[in-house]
């Protein structure tokens, strides 16, 4: 038996920043730990969640040089026909060379429907209640990186960092290997590298 002294020479230790509290007060450090990540690896793909597009600008002046995809809230989200993402704000991120996307949530959309209609809540809802016994940035940052496979805005064949939020702000930025939405369950978490500390 090894000596637990010993490390095998494939283990890495990376860091992970814990937030004592979730939400939009920890956007600045938690984009500031993916990019040193990325950078590290050279990750090229990345997935910004924003509501109002203040997360997704600030994130376009961070990563620069990089493939990235800022995930909007479904136009209709908090009443019809109504989209969060201020115009002023989407056309300074998409000047800066970043994809802005909008689409039904991976892990709601028509399952929501049901749930509000019917009183029962669908598969993809279990799914996302599951993941957020990590944090609501965990599960936001699961969803996009589908949701971006899905639109062919990154490739699940390379690992991405994804990033999402409590509420406002980012509060979570994992790097992980995309995967489509129908084939959810080959996604692989790699690292976890900010999060908030739940009690």
């Amino acid at each position: 038996m090894r000596d637990a002294k010993d490390k095998d020479s494939s283990d890495i230790s990376v860091s992970c920043v814990y937030f004592k509290n979730p939400g939009q007060e920890n956007t600045q450090r938690t984009l500031e730990r993916a990019v040193q990540r990325a950078e590290e690896l050279g990750i090229q793909n990345i997935v910004v969640a924003t509501t109002s597009g203040e997360t997704g600008l600030l994130a376009a002046q961070i990563f620069q040089s990089k493939n990235l995809v800022i995930m909007t809230h479904s136009t209709g989200f908090i009443k019809p026909d109504f989209q969060e993402l201020k115009p002023d704000l989407r056309s300074q991120i998409e000047e800066s060379g970043a994809k802005v996307f909008t689409c039904q949530h991976a892990l709601g959309g028509v399952g929501r429907a049901v749930r509000k209609k019917l009183g029962t809540y669908q598969l993809e809802e279990i799914i996302a209640y599951t993941l957020r016994i990590f944090g609501e940035g965990t599960k936001v940052a699961v969803e996009i990186a589908l949701m971006a496979a899905d639109a062919g805005l990154i490739s699940t064949d390379e690992p991405c960092i994804s990033v999402g939020g409590t509420a406002r702000g980012v509060d979570t930025a994992v790097l992980l290997k995309p995967a489509n939405a129908q084939n959810f369950f080959d996604m692989k978490i790699m690292e976890i590298l900010a999060k908030p500390r739940l009690d």
